[in-house]
């Protein structure tokens, strides 16, 4: 392509190049798209040393003000070059336009949402005893590391890094190889902040994992915010350990969607659909597991099979397309090495699905989605997370057994009731463990409101005021100054 691109890494306010670089492919084609710098540990420890000679020496973590400022800038540059960011992820990551417009639009609020909280962050003081003072300062931890995943770089990376910068802490990014051109243009789009000092944010790509393991290990970076699976988020956990890390980790999903006999079926088909297809259904709440009533379990089965079939794949380029291509065709394998591995073990396949073959599109990443009914909820398929669009319907016929098989995985990041009785719908929701449940809605999130998992789904919050816990320090300040008036004998 005569356009190409070549992407940078951004470390203490310049674009720094690599030794080794690497190709940046379009998922719909397998085509060359451009090239990127594929950082090395080298780099990524130059972008530690830029963080913490920040955090030091600049006046960013003692100048709320600034930090406000600043976040407002960034708000307003990625609303100022929101489409060349759209065309990027159509082209970089594979989002047909309106799940990449989704991604972007959300971005400048979340960085105004907590431009407002760095103004109203504040500690408390307190007079324990007479002649004694105490307050407790929130002072920010240091240099943040944030490990960004490829499935949604430029939100997912946000939803961390503002609250990072609202807190005072400096960053390092470490972002996927998989979407450099996009990671290149964010950081082209950061740089816009007139008031951002120099190495208060820095960027790396790579496709291995030596820099991410460096962020890991460095005792120079006291706070990791990472987004990615359970599997994962347990290994560098443990890695961790030593430094006693803080880690602020939303991983892994298999998300209930459970659906009973009064829900409005016809109506909520479509909502159905796209918590499967949304993001290729790369997506940590993507609604994998269809858990519905015995009295409209054969509408909504002939229903939604119906619906999958229709789904046109297709890349970003063709307004018609309802979904687009997984990031790789290593991904395109794995995933229907699960489905096959599940219909060899019993599920019944509804709509079969698979891989793309034929044609134009048989060059990229496709996968049409899949529907598979299954009567043991203990099988691979329902209880591992796909990250695919491959879906299982199981079929209950209490509320009780409802709420048992919801709860019957490792994960809790998210689930979804959907009936018209109020009070089922909140005894349903109380009882399920998850970290959001939406009622007669999915994937509604909200800045102002916490989101992350129960059990294996994750550690700490994303999103509102309990996120700053991940890059703040209390610090407890005590003053003795003397009684005025001293108690008599």
């Amino acid at each position: 392509m005569a356009d190409m691109k070549h992407a940078l890494n951004w470390i203490g306010g310049e674009w720094v190049d690599a030794d080794k670089i690497s190709t940046a492919i379009d998922p719909a084609t397998s085509e060359e798209i451009g090239t990127f710098a594929d950082a090395s540990k080298q780099d990524a420890q130059r972008a530690i040393d830029a963080a913490r000679r920040s955090f030091r020496t600049s006046r960013w973590s003692r100048d709320r003000h600034l930090r406000a400022r600043v976040l407002n800038q960034l708000a307003d540059a990625f609303e100022r070059n929101a489409q060349a960011l759209i065309d990027l992820l159509c082209l970089n990551n594979g989002k047909v336009r309106a799940e990449a417009e989704l991604e972007v639009f959300m971005v400048p609020a979340k960085l105004r949402f907590y431009a407002a909280v760095t103004l109203t962050e504040y500690g408390r003081a307190l007079e324990p005893l007479n002649g004694t003072i105490s307050m407790v300062l929130r002072q920010p931890i240091g240099v943040a590391g944030i490990i960004v995943p490829w499935n949604s770089p430029i939100v997912l990376m946000i939803r961390s890094l503002a609250p990072a910068l609202a807190a005072g802490t400096t960053a390092v990014i470490k972002f996927p190889g998989q979407t450099a051109l996009v990671n290149h243009k964010v950081m082209e789009v950061m740089a816009e902040a007139a008031d951002l000092p120099d190495g208060v944010v820095n960027a790396f790509t790579e496709t291995g994992y030596e820099g991410s393991a460096l962020l890991v290990d460095s005792p120079d970076v006291p706070t990791i915010s990472f987004t990615g699976s359970t599997r994962t988020g347990r290994s560098i956990s443990e890695a961790g350990a030593k430094y006693l890390k803080r880690f602020g980790l939303e991983l892994g999903g298999k998300t209930p969607l459970v659906m009973f006999d009064d829900a409005r079926l016809e109506d909520l088909a479509p909502l159905f659909e796209k918590a499967l297809t949304v993001f290729a259904g790369q997506f940590c709440m993507t609604g994998s597991r269809w858990l519905v009533q015995k009295g409209i379990a054969d509408r909504f089965r002939d229903l939604m099979a119906e619906r999958m079939r229709a789904i046109k794949v297709g890349p970003a380029s063709d307004p018609a397309s309802d979904m687009g291509p997984q990031i790789d065709k290593g991904n395109v394998e794995r995933i229907d090495r699960i489905v096959e591995d599940a219909i060899a073990k019993g599920a019944k396949p509804i709509v079969r699905g698979g891989p793309v073959t034929e044609g134009e599109l048989a060059k990229g990443a496709f996968y049409q989605p899949a529907m598979l009914e299954v009567s043991d909820p203990k099988m691979a398929i329902v209880q591992e997370e796909t990250f695919g669009p491959v879906v299982t319907m199981q079929v209950f016929e209490t509320e009780e057994e409802a709420v048992a098989l919801a709860n019957d995985s490792e994960y809790g990041l998210a689930a979804g009731v959907y009936t018209q009785d109020v009070n089922r719908a909140f005894r349903v929701a109380r009882e399920i463990d998850a970290g959001t449940v939406w009622i007669n809605e999915w994937a509604k999130i909200y800045d102002e409101f916490e989101e992350g998992g129960f059990k294996q789904s994750g550690q700490g919050r994303m999103n509102g005021l309990a996120v700053m816990d991940d890059f703040v320090e209390y610090k407890h300040i005590t003053l003795s100054q003397g009684v005025m008036f001293p108690p008599e004998d």
